[in-house]
């Protein structure tokens, strides 16, 4: 079968390579329709290994070379013995987290996505979603109603991040919320925001073309490029009392757009760190004492949040397909996808790779 496989940074290879195995006892066959390019991804081949195992995953044995992809979905092609949540034919969702199912500390409190032994389908798992078929466990599965298309399937992964994100922070009806990023999970983020009932909503980015994009989806969002204004000001005149959102979600990864959060967030108020930062970053930690704020962290998602995630993408609730901007082939790439989203000036914002073709 065709596969996009990593081999070191800036060495992503279409290969040809065997297709998996009947699945055994408790796994899944899929043939995969639709895969997104993640800024982890991106990573990957810009500065990789990063989660990609140099030695043999402890849990899961993987290594590279590793086929990419862990935002996908297609239809099932086969089920091994025990397998009762899914049949051949079956369209599905892919929840990319493996991890031991019990005698781990989290997993035994149902909290897999924290387990210290955890891998990824398409980082550190023998299969992933740029490729024609992927082999996971059942657990790795979910059923997509009919009302979902193949496109929007793969976009439950990152939407579940996004979600998270604001469930960390508290979000609720009537909320106040700054978005620092305006890439696809800040997109989704804001989208899971008012999803969840957020009256006023504000993003920043650096990127003019990302900020219109935004306004495009939410005509009432209020867009702000800390190269000509600061966020924190513009929070502040918006606000009621002018003190500032309630929550601030950091959805970037760099160390501007976290000092922007919390200078942005009222007293009281929740920072939520959900970018993955390369290295570490100073804080004004007198600030985070004065304001009386919470800092917390958002990492992936509960892996039960997929049901909910699909009800809301499937009722138009959370329209996550409106962020896809371009749609390739498996045999373009790197060069359509992955040099596309990594060029600053671009105007991409999700690409998704049809395996169909």
């Amino acid at each position: 079968m065709k596969a996009l496989r990593f081999h070191a940074a800036k060495d992503l290879r279409i290969e040809d390579i065997a297709k998996p195995a009947a699945p055994a006892h408790g796994q899944v066959l899929v043939r995969n329709h639709f895969v997104g390019i993640c800024g982890t991804d991106l990573h990957e081949y810009s500065y990789g290994p990063i989660f990609i195992p140099k030695e043999p995953h402890p849990f899961t044995g993987a290594h590279g070379p590793q086929v990419l992809g862990h935002e996908f979905g297609g239809v099932v092609e086969a089920v091994g013995d025990g397998v009762t949540s899914v049949k051949a034919g079956d369209r599905v969702s892919i929840q990319p987290l493996i991890m031991p199912r019990s005698g781990d500390y989290f997993a035994d409190r149902g909290l897999f996505h924290l387990s210290e032994e955890l891998a990824l389908v398409g980082l550190s798992w023998q299969s992933g979603g740029m490729a024609e078929y992927a082999l996971v466990n059942e657990y790795n599965v979910q059923k997509v109603p009919d009302e979902m298309t193949d496109e929007e399937a793969a976009l439950v992964e990152p939407t579940a991040v996004a979600v998270y994100a604001c469930d960390r922070g508290g979000v609720t009806a009537g909320s106040s919320v700054l978005v620092t990023g305006a890439g696809p999970i800040g997109m989704l983020t804001l989208l899971a925001a008012r999803a969840a009932g957020a009256a006023q909503l504000f993003i920043s980015d650096i990127n003019d073309a990302r900020l219109d994009f935004a306004k495009s989806i939410l005509p009432d969002v209020i867009t702000i490029n800390p190269k000509r204004d600061n966020p924190g000001d513009v929070v502040r005149a918006w606000t009621e009392g002018k003190v500032g959102c309630d929550v601030a979600i950091e959805c970037v990864g760099n160390e501007h757009a976290l000092k922007a959060c919390l200078d942005a967030v009222r007293k009281q108020g929740v920072v939520v760190q959900t970018g993955l930062h390369p290295h570490e970053n100073p804080l004004d930690w007198f600030q985070v004492t004065f304001k009386d704020v919470d800092l917390r962290g958002s990492w992936a998602y509960p892996t039960h949040y997929w049901p909910r995630v699909i009800r809301l993408i499937a009722s138009g609730l959370l329209p996550a397909k409106a962020v896809i901007t371009k749609r390739i082939t498996l045999d373009t790439a790197v060069a359509e996808g992955f040099d596309t989203l990594l060029d600053p000036a671009g105007q991409h914002l999700k690409i998704l790779i049809d395996l169909r073709k």
